[in-house]
């Protein structure tokens, strides 16, 4: 693999930034979905409760999802600022390029990933 150049880094961290706004913004627009349920039935039907729970249950997974992956991405930018993006936090081998271009924040090389 050959050395990332600096506007090569910079694509990277634009990537990664706006892969994580975005994961803010959409945890944003679901934060009702994720919000406690109500439990008057005067007010709201049993099979309707039920599926608010389920609603929020797979909300809340889903947010659980999207924070893990930001966490994910917030490493790989601190990868991008200290030299290290590129080469594996396993075995330090350097990441096939076209790995990275799939997945920006991967954390590893193909062979430790398997």
């Amino acid at each position: 693999m050959t050395e990332w150049t600096e506007s090569e880094l910079a694509a990277v961290r634009a990537i990664l930034e706006a892969r994580l706004a975005e994961l803010a913004e959409q945890g944003d627009r679901t934060r009702s979905d994720r919000a406690p349920v109500q439990l008057d039935q005067s007010k709201v039907g049993r099979l309707s409760r039920m599926d608010a729970l389920q609603v929020q249950a797979m909300a809340a997974e889903t947010q659980r999802r999207r924070e893990t992956e930001a966490k994910r991405i917030e490493v790989a930018l601190a990868r991008v600022a200290t030299g290290d993006y590129g080469y594996c936090v396993r075995c330090e081998a350097p990441i096939p390029r076209k790995r990275l271009e799939l997945n920006p924040a991967a954390p590893t090389c193909i062979a430790c990933a398997s």
